[in-house]
């Protein structure tokens, strides 16, 4: 039976190659909403990616960001999903921030996936209970337990309005209670850098699965800890997403919890 992190690694990397290629170039641009947009580019590596996917596993249904797939997929056993281009905005203003993600997800929950990092040739790398990788290296999330020495990462959603004005709320308030806060532009690379302890937590909101399945799973093999806003265990299909390396999940509900109020 094929290893199914060894057949996403192989699909990210060559989506991710295609995506160099591409990177730099004025993009041919379609727009999803007033600032949330699509490229050529995102279409061609999802087309890829599926490709390989359906080759490896043909009986397995795809979500993918771009593509599209089943619309409830609570009830479905085994399902791909993928985000063939974390970070459109990135890539099309030629900022060398974005990545590619696979998740293979078994009962709503992500059994294996990859976040590739095309510019920096990162691959990191996860399956249930064996472990997150970068590499050779086992990774493993931070052990800083004061919030005020943390460095952390949001995104802000493309509406605009009450979901704008909360989350630029809770900016705020973590950027006074942190250490920093940075915004790079791409979830799925995030959360894979709280599995690497190059954030201690990271929170945002109306994220989509496909940003945050792989991510998710990284997070927990690492040792630390995802939930909703309300503390609550995470679904696949919640929109908003908090992780962090364990000891500091507790302060930053209580900040949530306070915007939320």
């Amino acid at each position: 039976m094929k290893d199914p992190v060894a057949v996403s690694v192989a699909a990210a990397e060559e989506a991710g190659r295609l995506l160099l290629k591409r990177f730099g170039r004025a993009p041919r641009v379609r727009y999803k909403g007033p600032a949330d947009i699509v490229t050529a580019s995102d279409a061609a590596a999802e087309r890829l990616i599926r490709r390989r996917l359906t080759a490896a596993f043909p009986g397995i249904p795809i979500l993918g960001e771009e593509g599209g797939g089943p619309s409830d997929f609570r009830g479905i056993q085994r399902l791909w999903v993928i985000d063939p281009l974390d970070g459109t905005v990135n890539f099309a203003h030629g900022n060398p921030v974005f990545s590619v993600s696979i998740a293979l997800v078994e009962s709503g929950r992500p059994v294996a996936g990859v976040v590739h990092d095309p510019t920096r040739r990162e691959t990191f790398r996860a399956a249930r209970g064996r472990g997150a990788w970068l590499g050779r290296r086992r990774l493993r999330t931070s052990t800083r337990r004061v919030l005020l020495q943390s460095l952390l990462s949001t995104g802000f959603s493309y509406q605009r309005g009450p979901a704008l004005d909360r989350s630029l709320a809770c900016f705020a308030r973590f950027h006074h209670a942190s250490r920093a806060v940075r915004r790079p532009g791409s979830a799925a690379l995030d959360l894979a850098y709280v599995a690497a302890r190059r954030f201690d937590g990271f929170w945002e909101t109306g994220l989509k699965s496909w940003d945050v399945a792989t991510g998710w799973l990284l997070v927990e093999e690492a040792g630390g800890r995802v939930t909703d806003y309300a503390g609550e265990p995470y679904r696949l299909g919640t929109g908003d997403i908090l992780a962090s390396n364990g000891p500091l999940h507790r302060p930053m509900l209580g900040i949530l919890s306070s915007i939320r109020r």
